[in-house]
């Protein structure tokens, strides 16, 4: 439970962040627990996160702010372990390094700093660019899926049966995985519904993250590429049949044919020769 301080400190800070909040962050407590916060970084042009969506979460200790947070990112990034605490100078890690003038807002600019650099540490992960922007593209849908775990589909799809298993959490603040995006639904509400028009928009599968489109081409393209391999495969068995069949009685007999015709004409040319 939160020290009257530190209440009032957070409070003030939430106030403060409404008003002016700074560019690509976004951040609010829990209406259940004011040392809970939920961020959303989304990451800057230029960098391989552009245009992603990443949810973290910040735990405060009840004497904040005379102790830092446990920070949490649960988006799969390529930069951090999804809902690991995060090892750095303004996290729980190092109390003793940590400022009391340093606020909410202070710490997520770290956070975003750290993220966009390549410097390593507790919960951090290599990858590579490549990999960093296709985790991007696929964050809104993670988000709102729970990596795929939601049994909700879009209009004029089939319903997919539930066939991912719940995960368990790594501490208090840390996200439960496969649960079918509900967590973010319930911090990010408006958030959520706006990712659900995207995947409908983009026809985004919510079970797999794929583009729908695509995999209907994709289905189109095997279909008759398989029609093509058949119809060879059916012709060139008409040309084995065709290749094994018995010869005609002309074919087995042409040479007599032709010696009959011969002596045929040999006789009449005598024929008439004697006529002379």
């Amino acid at each position: 439970m939160a020290t009257r301080a530190a209440h009032k400190r957070l409070t003030r800070e939430y106030a403060t962040l409404s008003r002016s909040p700074p560019e690509y962050i976004t951040a609010h407590p829990s209406e259940s627990n004011i040392l809970e916060w939920h961020y959303i970084l989304t990451g800057p042009p230029g960098t391989p996160y552009e245009h992603g969506q990443y949810w973290g979460t910040l735990v405060f200790p009840p004497d904040y702010p005379f102790a830092p947070p446990a920070i949490r990112m649960h988006t799969p990034s390529g930069r951090f372990r999804c809902s690991e605490r995060l090892c750095l100078s303004i996290s729980d890690f190092h109390p003793k390094s940590f400022n009391p003038a340093w606020e909410v807002s202070t710490i997520l600019l770290g956070v975003l700093s750290f993220m966009t650099s390549e410097e390593m540490t507790t919960g951090s992960v290599s990858a590579t660019e490549a990999e960093r922007k296709a985790f991007a593209s696929r964050t809104r849908w993670w988000n709102s899926t729970g990596g795929g775990s939601t049994k909700r589909t879009l209009a004029g799809q089939p319903a997919e049966p539930q066939t991912r298993q719940s995960g368990g959490r790594t501490g208090f603040g840390a996200i439960k995985a496969g649960d079918g995006g509900q967590r973010f639904k319930e911090h990010w509400p408006e958030e959520d519904e706006e990712n659900w028009r995207w995947m409908e928009t983009e026809r985004i599968d919510p079970q797999t993250g794929r583009s729908l489109i695509l995999q209907q081409q994709a289905q189109k393209q095997e279909a008759a590429a398989a029609a093509d391999k058949s119809e060879a495969s059916a012709t060139n068995g008409r040309r084995a049949v065709a290749d094994a069949a018995p010869p005609s009685w002309l074919s087995k007999n042409k040479w007599y044919i032709v010696a009959a015709a011969l002596f045929a004409y040999v006789l009449a040319a005598r024929a008439l020769g004697d006529q002379k």
